[in-house]
Parts: structure tokens; C-alpha cells; sequence
């Protein structure tokens, strides 16, 4: 599942200005860095919950992921997680675990099974306040490349909105059809996309 929020395929470059290297007595001692990508811990759930919540429950009335559930799959697989921070501050993430089987089942909404090679995605999710940056786009690519240096994943699957089908077909995801999960009154489709080959994404219409 993803945010409406995901627009401009282009990614965008990031908010890295060239310093001016200040003297040592002059310099800041917790300076935080402008841009950042690194996977997510159990402290950040309370922020990627945040984000979620006002991003899915406001305009579909559920979220892929509840605040024990975020804490459940950065507790077991933070690796599977990519968070971008601007100055120290979550501004988009992607939270994915591992599945053992095929095709996704209503239990893959909520288990992270260690013996498989497929990860689920299961949110991908923008702040309000940065979407319509190309920022879900830049923060998809990077997570691609990051499953691709694993070499226990094999593919990448998600469930989305009939809608945004053509966002991930942009990344190299081949759609499967219709997805057996349904929460409430919505249906999904469901998409792979291969993550082997050399360390990195297979290049595929663009994965």
C-alpha cells in the first residue's frame, strides 16, 4: 500500500549544501546532517506512526500499520526499513519484513517470517508537509537498491490501490492481479518486482 502522496518520478536531489569548514573553536558540536537515509529503530515509531496516521486514516479510514505494529517489524527487521530525516526529522519512510510464500495472505499484513526471500512493503508513506516533491519516488529508489545489497532477498511485493498501479509498474513492478487481502470496503492489487543480480536491482522499466 502508498500514499496518494507519491508524485514526480524524478528523484530529486538532496538537500546536501557544500560547506564552508568553520575553525574547530567555531564548529557545533551536534550539528545535524541536512539529508539522511538510514533504516529505522523502535524509537522512531511514534514519528513513522505519526505520518501514517494522518496520511492513510484521513483519507481511507484505516493504516496499513498500526503504532504496536510499526514497533513489531522495527523491532525484529529494522534493515527492511528505510527512513529519509531532513535535519533530524522523518520526512518519509518505507517499512517492509520478510514472507515466505508466493502471494501475500492476511497474515502477511502483520507476521515477518525469517526463513523467506520476498519483502513485503508494507507502507510507503510522505509527511503532509512534503509531499508533491518527488520525495516517495527518491525514498523507493534508494529502498530498491538497499533490498538489492541483501542477499537473502530475492523480490520486492506490495499491495496498492488500482490507482497507483502505475506508480511501481515506473519502478520495475510487474503486476500479479487482484490481491486476496481486502481491509474493509477496499480492494488491491498486488506486484513483484525482482531484487536479485550482482548486489544490485535487475533493471527492469526501471528496477
Amino acid at each position: 500500500m502508498s500514499t496518494q502522496s507519491t508524485h514526480d518520478l524524478e528523484p530529486e536531489a538532496l538537500d546536501l549544501q557544500p560547506g564552508i569548514p568553520e575553525a574547530p573553536s567555531h564548529q557545533r558540536r551536534h550539528t545535524l546532517p541536512a539529508s539522511e537515509f538510514r533504516c529505522l529503530t523502535p524509537e522512531d515509531a511514534a514519528s513513522v506512526f505519526e505520518i501514517e496516521r494522518e496520511a492513510f486514516i484521513s483519507v481511507l479510514g484505516i493504516c496499513p500499520l498500526y503504532l504496536d505494529e510499526v514497533k513489531y517489524f522495527l523491532t525484529l527487521c529494522p534493515e527492511l526499513s528505510l527512513g529519509w530525516f531532513q535535519e533530524g526529522r522523518l520526512v518519509a519512510f518505507i517499512i517492509g519484513s520478510l514472507w515466505d510464500q508466493e502471494r501475500l495472505t492476511q497474515e502477511s499484513l502483520t507476521l515477518h517470517r525469517p526463513g523467506g526471500h520476498t519483502v513485503h512493503l508494507h507502507v510507503l508513506a510522505v509527511h503532509h508537509a512534503c509531499r508533491r516533491q518527488g520525495k516517495g519516488s527518491t525514498l523507493m529508489w534508494r529502498y530498491l537498491h538497499h533490498l538489492g545489497s541483501q542477499p537473502v532477498v530475492h523480490r520486492a511485493v506490495l499491495m496498492c490501490e488500482d490507482r497507483l498501479v502505475p506508480f511501481y509498474q515506473r519502478f520495475g513492478f510487474s503486476l500479479m492481479g487482484p490481491c486476496a487481502i481486502t481491509l474493509g470496503s477496499l480492494t488491491f492489487m498486488e506486484l513483484q518486482c525482482s531484487t536479485q543480480g550482482n548486489g544490485s536491482l535487475r533493471r527492469n522499466s526501471g528496477c
